[in-house]
Order: structure tokens, then sequence, then C-alpha cells
């Protein structure tokens, strides 16, 4: 077991109050509202103190940068953050951070001045998850509700719920009942085969598609851009249209095709007319598999930051999208 978890805040609800930002809780106050596991110490690393929605990429470098040192030295780690962007960090994390001891991402649905608030719960079931080495090996975790969830499936699927967090065709690892994480299921394989570095970050853009569109922010893709990731109708469909456009896209940088469903797979065989997934797939867009549209972004940003060119973007999408 770690006999050190580091615990690293960045804002969120979890440490909010009425009062705004002026009557933000620190980390330390945050951390006392949640008991510790026994014969574990906890390293506390005030990082940020802003709500998720105002968290930045550079923001999650520098973070996963902390993470990958407290790990380095043997500690498990718990990142305690908003929840509007919480599946996006441990996402990141779980493409750039070693996977040495478990990390863990948290936060809350109620602030701390209100009845019922989940905080403090919730802290206390990540620092158990991040103090068990059986939870070691798993990749990223994200911890709320008592439910233990891959950062490759996880999402927030409803504003206010306190059970928002949920992994669609997948389901959760497993729980932590009366303190004590119980591992249910283990992901196959790692999201990605090595940490990727991002050593020269490019911007990557995510476009979803509604009824009638005709491509207007189409228009606004260029050589700012390094990349780009439609998400799609249904199992990976666009209107007629669309299809030049986004073939002429896709000769210059990499386009992923993702749903914007939010569950299932992009089909690659099933539809054959202009705008199916079959016909984009031809025109040499990359299929993200099961990857939402947010997720498919972030490692398609991250790879590109790691200086793969599109055939290792492509290999990249498809080991994931076939385990």
């Amino acid at each position: 077991m770690p006999t050190t978890v580091s615990v690293f805040t960045l804002g969120g609800t979890i440490s909010a109050h009425a009062g705004g930002e002026a009557t933000r809780l620190s980390g330390a106050q945050t951390l006392a509202s949640a008991p510790v596991p026994d014969g574990v110490a906890v390293e506390l690393h005030d990082v940020r103190q802003l709500p998720g929605s105002s968290l930045t990429l550079e923001d999650l470098a520098d973070l996963a940068e902390r993470v990958d040192k407290a790990t380095a030295a043997g500690h498990g780690a718990v990142v305690v953050q908003g929840t509007d962007t919480l599946e996006e960090t441990a996402f990141l994390l779980d493409l750039v951070c070693a996977h040495r001891a478990p990390v863990v991402v948290t936060g809350a649905m109620r602030r701390p001045d209100l009845p019922g608030a989940d905080g403090p719960a919730n802290l206390a079931a990540a620092l158990a998850v991040a103090a068990d080495p059986d939870c070691g090996g798993l990749g990223v975790l994200t911890v709320l509700a008592d439910e233990i969830h891959a950062a490759r499936h996880v999402r927030k699927a409803h504003t206010t719920s306190l059970t928002t967090f949920a992994s669609p065709g997948a389901g959760p690892l497993g729980r932590v009942v009366e303190g004590v994480p119980h591992i249910l299921l283990r992901p196959g394989k790692a999201t990605v085969e090595r940490p990727l570095r991002l050593r020269a970050p490019a911007p990557v853009a995510l476009l979803t598609l509604s009824l009638g569109d005709r491509g207007e922010l189409l228009e606004a893709v260029d050589d700012r851009l390094g990349g780009l990731v439609v998400a799609a109708f249904g199992a990976g469909h666009v209107p007629r249209g669309l299809v030049d456009r986004l073939t002429a896209v896709a000769g210059r940088m990499p386009v992923v095709l993702a749903s914007r469903t939010g569950a299932g797979p992009v089909l690659s065989d099933t539809y054959r007319g202009p705008g199916s997934e079959s016909d984009l797939l031809a025109r040499g867009l990359i299929s993200a598999g099961h990857l939402d549209g947010p997720k498919a972004r972030l490692l398609l940003y991250a790879l590109l930051a790691d200086g793969a060119d599109r055939a290792g973007v492509a290999a990249a999408f498809d080991r994931l999208r076939t385990g």
C-alpha cells in the first residue's frame, strides 16, 4: 500500500460556497472534511482555485507533471476538481502519465454548504482507491458516488444528479464498499502504448453537427489548427453537402470521425451512401471507435503534441478501437 497519497486540488464545486470565489475553500479545508484511511499520509498540493469550466490544457499539462512526479516517488494521487471537465482531465492524465501507483480524479455535485453535500464521501472514497495497490494498473480512474470508472469510458451524463458519472457501454470497474475498493473488471489494454509527451501542442477543434448543418464552421478550419474531430450523426454520418469539404480538410490535417451520441462505436461498413461512415473512412477520415467527441479531441491533441504524423494518429486510434 502506498504510505503517501498526494492530493492535488484545482477548485470546483467541492470547494465552492454561495459567496463565490472569495469564499472558496482551500485544499486543507476541503481535505479536512474527509477521513483519511488508516496508515496513509496525505501530501497536499493546492494547484489552482478554478471552476472546471475555466481549466486550460496548459493547466492540465502542469498538473500531469506534478502527478508523474508523485507516482514516481511511490505515492498514490488524487486530483480534486470541478465536475464540468472532470472526465477530460482524467482522460488526458491517462494519456500522458505513467501508470505506476493509482491516480484518481474526483469532485462533487453539491457545494459544501448545501444539504447532502457529496464532496466528503467522494474524497474519502478516492483516497481509499489511491492508497490501494490493487487499484494500480487500471489507468487513471474517477471515483464519485462510490463508483470506480476508467477514464477512457466515463462521462458526465446529467447536470445535477449525484450519480451523474457513468460509463456507457462499459459500466464501472468496481465500487467502494465500507471504505474498501472492490475491483470487478480490468481493462484489456492501456489506452496508449506509452505515455504521450506534450512537447509541441497543436490546436485541435471539435465540430458537432446538427440537423440542417451546412458546414459554416468548416470555413474556420485553417492552418491555425493541427487537427479536427467531427462529432457526426448516429454511427458516423454527415450531410452529403459536407463530404467534399471534409475530404479536402482531411487532405491537410488528421480528421477524426466520432459520434455525437455519446455511446457506441463509429461503424465502418454498414452504410455505404455519400456521407456514410464507409464513404468518409474511404476518403481519409479516421474512426474514433468508441471514443466520444471530447475524448477523441484530447487523444488527437496529445498524439500531435507527441509528434505523431497522420499514420501514427490512425494507428493509435485503430489500436484503441480494436480493444
